[in-house]
């Protein structure tokens, strides 16, 4: 080899090794989210949870390719005040954001008149997600992501709170209401001033999900937020006439019938067989896989980050009572188990084990520091401050996550009373505020359906878990419910004029 060609060769060798270098220096380009959130789906509401009535193909296969995780709470039995966990990083009870958005104050006549022959009226609320919370979307916005938003949001009862707002570039569907509102309910014509009513027969779930898909084509070629919040499946219970009569038949050549328990002074459904229901489940599967389709066919999937989450439990004990949240106590409304523990799933690709689970117990405030951490966006400590990564969970290392909190000051539709709780490794405790209420202290690895309560034999667990939970409601500066005014012997108001 002569000089020349050798000193050529050589100089192409050192340039190749220079331009590998570069471009292990090159910044990775920032993943893609689609967070998806559905409204009312209990714990046990889906097949890979342990539904056998209920069919969600889309969704068991996406558990496949996912970390499932079996202790993921919502901040609150009730819909706002998690949403609004979510959004802001922080629990409702730091917020004063507490009831759902729309609950009568205890201040207003028709409220004292509803809750009578209660001791206590509930606490004071705020009425919306406040415009100085630095939002998820905003963040996101800070870090030049389109931000889209398709679905429920009820989060403010004017438009000044709307999506929109709150940092999201486009608002699909999303107002003031916590649930579809229009003629059709969950068909077009929709009644929605966010949301095009469709052509006749259109379904709800499916039309919020084309939508999705469609930012998602136009976004392709950038990272993005997607944020798809179902209405489904919250009543009104409403299905697709088909889906109506398959559950029917599937209910009838099983042989099941309506089987009740008590909760309280409610009745608590205790079979899964609502046909009804197992229709709207069915299709939020079906409008979940149509938006993972598109991740596939347009090249997205393996750089997009994909969460699945639920808001509350499920409808257990009121109004249609449609779901059975078994072996979980009690429903959405309700500080027990089957009111606040979530189906949570979540694939990052080339970061999470497919088929991986997760034991460690988790919250809605994690979402906004963990999607930041995987996003490689710096923390904002002062706005998500009830918030953990799981990022190290994720990667399928541990994580002390400490305790988990819930104060619910209200009386629920569901039949719910006035509480606070605290889960701290196994154990659970429950302080509810009406007058001679024993403390209830639970071993949720032994007794998933607390129905032991173990406080009188465990006075010092008991006392250290009620003295975290009242230090921590002190540093939140958390509301309470007060005893019921003017009340007569007979448990009516006298209202001063």
């Amino acid at each position: 080899m002569d000089r020349r060609h050798f000193l050529k060769t050589a100089g192409a060798a050192v340039a190749g090794l220079a331009v590998l270098g570069m471009s292990n220096r090159l910044p990775k380009k920032k993943p893609n989210f689609l967070f998806i959130l559905v409204d009312d789906l209990g714990w046990r509401d889906l097949g890979c949870y342990g539904s056998s009535f209920y069919e969600t193909p889309r969704l068991d296969q996406f558990c496949k390719e996912s970390m499932t995780f079996t202790n993921a709470y919502a901040a609150c039995p009730v819909c706002s005040p998690t949403r609004a966990s979510i959004m802001a990083g922080k629990y409702p009870a730091r917020m004063d954001t507490t009831d759902w958005f729309g609950a009568a104050q205890p201040d207003k006549v028709e409220n004292r008149a509803s809750k009578k022959h209660k001791p206590l009226l509930g606490a004071p609320y705020l009425e919306h997600l406040p415009l100085e919370e630095v939002t998820l979307a905003e963040a996101f916005k800070e870090a030049n992501y389109p931000t889209f938003f398709a679905g429920k949001w009820h989060l403010g009862d004017t438009a000044a709170y709307w999506p929109e707002h709150q940092g999201f570039d486009v608002n699909i569907g999303g107002y003031s209401s916590g649930m579809p509102r229009g003629k059709g309910d969950y068909f077009t014509p929709y009644d929605n001033p966010r949301l095009e009513d469709g052509p006749e027969g259109e379904h709800l779930p499916d039309r919020l999900a084309t939508e999705t898909v469609k930012f998602i084509r136009d976004n392709k070629d950038k990272p993005f937020l997607a944020y798809l919040s179902f209405y489904s499946v919250h009543t009104p219970l409403q299905s697709r006439e088909d889906l109506l009569q398959k559950y029917q038949e599937k209910k009838a050549a099983l042989g099941l019938e309506d089987a009740w328990g008590t909760e309280g002074e409610r009745k608590v459904r205790q079979e899964q067989c609502h046909p009804v229901y197992a229709g709207m489940v069915e299709a939020m599967d079906a409008a979940c896989g149509k938006v993972l389709d598109a991740l596939k066919e347009l090249g997205l999937e393996d750089h997009t980050i994909v969460i699945f989450m639920s808001d509350n439990g499920g409808l257990s004990t009121s109004e249609g009572s449609p779901t059975s949240n078994l072996p979980l106590r009690g429903g959405k409304g309700w500080l027990y188990e089957g009111g606040i523990r979530e189906p949570m799933m979540v694939k990052w690709p080339g970061v999470v084990r497919p088929g991986s689970t997760c034991e460690t117990p988790v919250i809605s405030t994690d979402f906004y520091p963990t999607m930041l951490e995987m996003a490689g966006r710096p923390f904002k400590p002062n706005q998500h401050v009830d918030g953990v990564s799981l990022v190290p969970l994720l990667k399928g290392k541990k994580l002390d996550r400490g305790p988990l909190y819930w104060h619910y000051p209200h009386y629920a539709n569901q039949g719910g009373s006035p509480g606070a709780a605290i889960r701290q490794g196994d154990w659970k405790l429950i302080e509810f505020f009406e007058p001679g209420r024993a403390v209830e202290l639970y071993n949720l690895k032994d007794d998933i359906g607390e129905t032991k309560n173990l406080a009188p034999e465990h006075p010092r667990i008991t006392r250290d878990l009620l003295a975290k939970l009242h230090t921590w409601q002190k540093d939140v500066d958390a509301k309470f419910p007060s005893p019921y005014p003017n009340a007569t012997a007979d448990g009516t108001e006298t209202l001063e004029k």
